[in-house]
């Protein structure tokens, strides 16, 4: 068996980079961002109002000052005069600021009659105007890689950037395996079970920019597993789930190797999920998981999350953790590194329940995974201990 991080090292070294792709804008959400962009534009390209009321000479503005307005501005529809002495213009928010003006009083300050104003009440000394460029200049730079976020669409739109270097997202092809499995909706045998990991790992995967394929279960027979992971060949990773193990009908190392696999690592010092493996098969990163459903889920977490981000170039580091006290006690740990399902409440942790790798139920209300070293003693409440929250 080998430490977690050394298995995630081995993940990474198999975790190629994905091509890049140009998407429309509208596309982009939720994307890796692959190449930096610069703004094609100044934000705002003019200095404009940042009220409704008139521009004028910031000079003139007294309590009781009066002026003749001879113009309107309004957004995308400047006046385009000059302003002179004792003038003003109409103004409204997001219109240009008129060449020789430098305030803008607010509607509420004045009082009109007519083409003639009168300023009413203190307008103080904000001026009310948006500087050309205070959001952005032209050539201004949005740095890759980065996920794009419903603000970062904003900026970019504002940016007047159409289309975006993204990279593609990675196909992964899940794999459940094993006589006993039938997919949701179909009737199951008396000694049957519905597969679910495929459906968890595949939610898991395209929560961090994966494009998940869910593909035929592969029975207990060598000609339909190697059937199955035929039909992988286009994928950027291949995950199967069970049949990992070493037992009769575990069957996935194998026929891997039959097919050619160039095995990385198998079994890692972690529960649940020891019964891991991975490697590369005909050039395709291809990963092992145990079929125990929190064990696949959890290995889902703390492996394939990762991986998936550094094949989008967001570079290779464990899932990250964060340090919290627990609410409840907790008993030693054994000799594995452990994964256990908690609860994340009011700025503290607690274990879920029973931690048997094959509870979904509990696995379901669980928003965060507690990592006990190898041979943690007993923790009482308050202590510190490292968590790996759970979307």
């Amino acid at each position: 068996m080998i430490p977690v991080l050394t298995a995630l090292d081995h993940l990474f070294a198999l975790a190629d980079p994905i091509d890049i792709e140009t998407v429309p804008l509208r596309a982009a959400a939720g994307r890796i961002l692959a190449q930096s962009v610069s703004a094609r534009r100044t934000q705002p390209p003019f200095p404009a109002s940042s009220m409704d009321g008139y521009a004028l000479k910031a000079v003139e503005a007294d309590l009781h000052a009066q002026f003749k307005v001879v113009g309107e501005s309004a957004a995308g529809h400047r006046w385009n005069g000059t302003l002179g002495p004792g003038q003003a213009v109409r103004i409204f928010t997001g219109a240009p600021v008129p060449e020789g003006a430098d305030k803008v009083v607010i509607q509420e300050d004045v009082t009109r009659s007519g083409d003639m104003i009168s300023i009413t009440d203190d307008p103080g000394p904000k001026d009310n105007i948006r500087p050309a460029g205070v959001d952005f200049e032209q050539g201004m730079v949005i740095d890759a890689p980065r996920r794009l976020s419903p603000g970062d669409i904003a900026l970019l739109a504002s940016m007047n950037v159409p289309e975006v270097p993204v990279r593609r997202a990675p196909v992964v092809a899940l794999i459940s395996t094993g006589d006993e499995l039938v997919v949701p909706g179909e009737d199951p045998g008396p000694d049957q079970i519905i597969a679910s990991n495929t459906f968890g790992l595949a939610a898991m995967l395209e929560g961090v920019g994966a494009r998940a394929r869910i593909l035929p279960i592969a029975r207990d027979t060598e000609s339909s597993l190697q059937t199955v992971l035929g039909l992988a060949q286009d994928a950027d990773l291949i995950v199967t789930i069970g049949g990992a193990s070493v037992g009769d009908h575990d069957l996935v190392a194998g026929v891997a190797a039959k097919l050619g696999m160039e095995q990385a690592f198998y079994k890692v010092a972690m529960r649940p999920g020891k019964p891991l493996m991975a490697g590369r098969l005909n050039g395709t990163a291809m990963v092992g998981l145990p079929g125990n459903p929190v064990s696949a889920m959890v290995c889902g977490a703390v492996f394939l999350t990762p991986m998936i981000n550094a094949m989008l170039g967001l570079g290779r580091a464990p899932a990250p953790r964060i340090v919290m006290p627990l609410s409840a006690p907790l008993g030693k740990n054994g000799p594995r590194e452990h994964y256990m399902r908690a609860i994340v409440s009011d700025g503290a942790v607690a274990d879920a329940g029973a931690q048997d790798s094959s509870l979904l139920s509990v696995l379901a209300r669980a928003n965060a995974l507690i990592i006990r070293p190898p041979h943690d003693p007993a923790r009482d409440v308050g202590d510190l201990v490292d968590v790996l929250t759970l979307s």
